[in-house]
């Protein structure tokens, strides 16, 4: 087996083996902070993490090193240019193709890049000691920094004390900025002027997918029902209301901004008032030294839902998964909700469904949606449900 591995951090790590004689570490985000923007601009690695403890953890699986070697001169080559980079690396592809395809080209010029990063090494494909060290990365060696840590704590003390007594809280993941309603080409509820300036922001930004917009109908149709369109705000209420929470629940957002604003937001707001962000919760000088990075200001969202009594993910991605999945790894004593949006849209689609039947296939549905473990099966998401390979002693 090769030694070169790839971790949620997208580190890519070359051991002193078979002839190759350094080790490099390209320390880059996962998309595990992006809910801001789709195109999202990520920090260096050591903006929020402990490089240290990082380094020191994983010190008996990887040789992982700081800076590229003195003697590589030209260190703007290796993002640049053709010789330095391998490309064109296929999406969860096997162990073998590392082996057969990338480690002969590291062996040759001893440093490479590799691109893409995210997302390139299978789960069910590879050696089990590679998904083991995949969760001691994930669960143990990834570390915020300090100051992080610290705000998160507060962030989440001040949540459980809104009231005045000890209080549990939700956090919800509201996935619903421009960006993501654009790119999932799902219809939503709005005025056609609203519809109109979507279309137009569709067939800018995705040009090949929009082509002459004639096919977008149907092709929404079927995806909502497929259960790949973003939950509404509005619709994430009523699920909620469905499931038994109250008015005065206190429910912490981890958001964007949301597309159409104040009055998208509204139904939630309505049903729920006792909505917060951290904007709300610390004063602009507790946030301010977290404003030089916005992975800081993501980081903080990322472990207050962490942190948080009952966790709602509206839609997928890496930021939700990684939250269930450590939940999951902690114990699977905290609750994680993950609609079936699926299912949800025949109930929201059906003008004849009253509310007790509405509520009937809301908990019928979800019974088995709240965080448990689950079996594992071909294909499956090691960051979402690290069942057999993370809490079998990783």
């Amino acid at each position: 087996m090769s030694n070169i591995t790839l971790t949620t951090v997208d580190v890519m790590a070359l051991e002193k083996q078979e002839g190759a004689e350094f080790a490099f570490c390209k320390m880059g985000l996962l998309d595990l902070m992006g809910q801001a923007q789709i195109n999202f601009k990520f920090g260096k690695f050591e903006d929020i993490f402990d490089v240290d403890h990082f380094i020191d953890y994983l010190k008996d699986d990887v040789r992982i090193v700081r800076d590229i070697p003195e003697w590589f001169t030209d260190k703007t080559e290796l993002f640049s240019s053709i010789r330095r980079t391998v490309k064109n690396i296929p999406k969860y592809a096997p162990a073998q193709f590392y082996i057969d395809n990338v480690l002969p080209r590291i062996k040759e010029k001893k440093i490479m890049a590799l691109k893409p990063f995210v997302d390139r090494l299978g789960y069910d494909n590879v050696p089990p000691e590679i998904n083991k060290l995949r969760c001691r990365v994930n669960y143990h060696a990834l570390k915020f920094l300090p100051d992080i840590e610290q705000m998160a704590d507060l962030l989440a003390s001040r949540m459980r004390n809104r009231t005045g007594s000890s209080n549990p809280y939700m956090a919800l993941h509201l996935r619903f900025e421009k960006g993501m309603v654009g790119l999932s080409f799902c219809d939503f509820v709005g005025t056609r002027e609203e519809k109109a300036i979507m279309a137009e922001y569709r067939k800018k930004e995705w040009p090949r997918r929009y082509k002459n917009g004639s096919h977008l109908w149907q092709l929404a149709l079927q995806k909502r029902k497929e259960g790949r369109c973003p939950l509404e705000p509005g619709e994430v209420a009523v699920i909620l209301r469905a499931m038994g929470y109250m008015k005065e629940t206190q429910i912490y957002v981890a958001s964007g901004q949301v597309y159409g604003g104040q009055n998208r937001m509204a139904p939630l707001r309505n049903m729920f008032p006792n909505l917060v962000t951290k904007e709300e919760l610390a004063t602009k000088e507790e946030l301010d030294g977290f404003r030089k990075h916005v992975t800081s200001l993501a980081a903080l969202d990322f472990l207050v839902c962490l942190k948080s009594d009952v966790f709602v993910m509206t839609h997928g991605g890496n930021f939700a998964k990684l939250i269930i999945g450590a939940r999951r790894y902690m114990g699977h004593r905290l609750k994680s909700i993950k609609p079936d949006k699926g299912l949800m849209s025949k109930s929201f689609g059906d003008p004849y469904m009253g509310w007790a039947p509405f509520v009937e296939d809301v908990i019928v549905t979800h019974q088995t949606r709240t965080g448990l473990p689950e079996e594992t099966f071909p294909n499956y998401d090691l960051w979402e449900n690290p069942l057999t390979p993370c809490m079998c002693k990783a």
